[in-house]
């Protein structure tokens, strides 16, 4: 079987970007020949990544209770164990959500994407990518009573994502279409460095992922980000080597229920770039036809920093695409246009 995504870069999902229409457009221009798919940048609320699922889903349904407001005196949570505490109220047994915010989100931006498409902004034969939480991250907001809340939020989450599936292919042409399952929370689990989870943490991710992904058809795109998160530090956590993040990655690819058109692993912090232990796991990846994206790009060191860590990369891995080690919407310090013309120029740096 041929591999069905061989470019160069991923674009992991957020851009910084104000709207949808300048994310796909900026993003049309400095990485159209470069990508397979174009995600229309997580702008507006969706900033927060699942900070928008904590406040648009978890919240509002009437059976969750708020048992911690948020510890940050702006209101808006500044690291993890800022943010809102939530928990099942007392008696109920089952949860339910009729709808998925981001899935409306997704159908609004693909009709843009549509239009600029036909426009001539967008080139023929991208995609259109789209970015869905897995169910750890999603609801990591359910700190509470975790062990007695989690499974019962989780069902009904696995039952929300069943039923909006087929409510996003119904907008967007299944062939148009790339989907990328975004986990931060879920590789942080199994690292066992959240405080208020319990045990199961590999059970959360591989469960899902053996029911959730054969759902999408043979003829979308499908792709795993597996990340250590940046809030607000790139990475949040840094993992010893990438041990947990391969075998999670092969986990994955074999139990999918369908093909893994591609994987995207985070890298190391900067200090790391040429430490060879931090990259032997990848000689342990069992990719096939999935194509490897290494999030080896970070906004800290640069070209420089970059080159540094593909070169000791390329010692355990032979052929790999590259992204920045997360979204880059919430880069700080720095001009949108001008950050997405560095990483444009950073992935062009690439050695020979």
């Amino acid at each position: 079987m041929t591999a069905r995504v061989s470019s160069d870069l991923l674009l992991v999902g957020s851009l910084p970007a104000s709207t949808t229409d300048e994310a796909f457009r900026a993003g049309a221009d400095f990485f159209g020949d470069l990508v397979f798919a174009l995600p229309d940048g997580e702008t507006g609320p969706r900033a927060a990544w699942v900070g928008y699922e904590r406040e648009r889903l978890v919240r509002p349904n009437p059976d969750i209770e708020v048992v911690e407001e948020t510890a940050s005196p702006t209101g808006i949570p500044r690291h993890a164990y800022e943010t809102p505490v939530f928990g099942i109220r007392p008696g109920v047994r089952e949860l339910h959500w009729d709808t998925w915010p981001r899935i409306d989100d997704a159908i609004a931006s693909y009709r843009r994407f549509r239009e600029l498409r036909e426009d001539g902004v967008i080139p023929e034969g991208l995609r259109f990518q789209v970015g869905l939480p897995f169910p750890s991250s999603a609801l990591n907001g359910m700190k509470a009573n975790f062990a007695a809340d989690y499974p019962i939020a989780e069902r009904a989450f696995e039952d929300l994502v069943a039923r909006e599936l087929p409510r996003l292919l119904a907008e967007i042409p299944a062939g148009e279409l790339a989907i990328q399952w975004d986990m931060a929370y879920e590789v942080q689990d199994i690292e066992h460095v959240l405080a208020w989870t319990s045990d199961g943490a590999w059970d959360r991710f591989a469960g899902p992922v053996t029911r959730l992904t054969r759902l999408i058809p043979k003829e979308t795109l499908v792709g795993y980000h597996f990340c250590y998160g940046t809030f607000p530090e790139w990475p949040m956590y840094e993992a010893r080597d990438l041990g947990v993040v391969v075998e999670m990655a092969n986990y994955a690819i074999a139990n999918s229920g369908r093909a893994v058109d591609w994987v995207h692993l985070a890298g190391p912090r900067y200090l790391r770039s040429e430490d060879e232990r931090f990259f032997a796991p990848l000689t342990q990846l069992n990719a096939n036809q999935t194509r490897v994206y290494l999030g080896i790009v970070l906004p800290l060191d640069g070209i420089p920093g970059f080159q540094r860590r593909h070169a000791t990369a390329s010692k355990y891995l032979d052929e790999f695409g590259i992204a920045m080690y997360c979204g880059f919407g919430r880069q700080p310090g720095q001009d949108g246009t001008e950050t997405m013309r560095q990483h444009r120029d950073t992935v062009r740096s690439v050695p020979g």
